[in-house]
């Protein structure tokens, strides 16, 4: 499918696969709560553990990050460009949906600069969830190809490539620098 198909799915609050820096990732309207329960029912994920946000600025990640909570320099830490995907946790706003930040009072966001994601935000006018696209127990997928043959060959993909990162991305805690996962 292409940005325009995939922008139209997840503004009707369906699930996506679309590229990442390192794998394909799946999304939606993390506004929505019925797209939120349809992605953590198809991953098996526990509403516990929250989701990842990604945009390719602040601007997307504003309803849900409590900047008042944030100094200068944090904000210019999560908003600058690094060698590698680094996810940020940072202070969730009390209107954040529970099924977005878990059981958390923080949220997981990541400014990217992957192009997919510029693209698709800008059409849809909001942030994209993101977990990995891929079947309990399977490797996360690295291609469309990939995706149609673990949700099979009518899931919403989106026909680009990802980025050049080996890894996914490193998590870290804005506030105290703690490292939750390598990048």
């Amino acid at each position: 499918m292409n940005f325009t198909e995939i922008a139209e799915k997840l503004k009707q609050n369906q699930v996506v696969a679309y590229p990442t820096e390192a794998v394909f990732g799946l999304g939606c309207n993390p506004l929505s709560e019925s797209a939120v329960k349809k992605l953590l029912n198809l991953k098996r994920r526990p509403m516990e553990k929250g989701l990842i946000l990604v945009a390719p600025n602040l601007t997307y990640l504003l309803p849900f990050v409590d900047t008042e909570r944030l100094t200068a320099d944090q904000i210019r830490r999560l908003t600058a460009s690094y060698p590698h995907p680094v996810t940020w946790v940072v202070p969730a706003k009390k209107a954040t949906p529970e099924l977005i930040k878990g059981q958390f009072n923080n949220i997981a966001v990541r400014i990217s600069d992957h192009p997919a994601i510029a693209e698709l935000c800008r059409l849809t006018g909001f942030a994209l969830t993101s977990t990995s696209a891929n079947l309990s127990g399977l490797p996360p997928c690295k291609s469309a190809d990939e995706v149609r043959s673990q949700f099979g060959e009518f899931f919403p993909v989106l026909d680009y490539a990802v980025g050049k990162a080996e890894k996914p991305s490193e998590i870290r805690d804005l506030l105290t620098d703690q490292l939750f996962r390598e990048g």
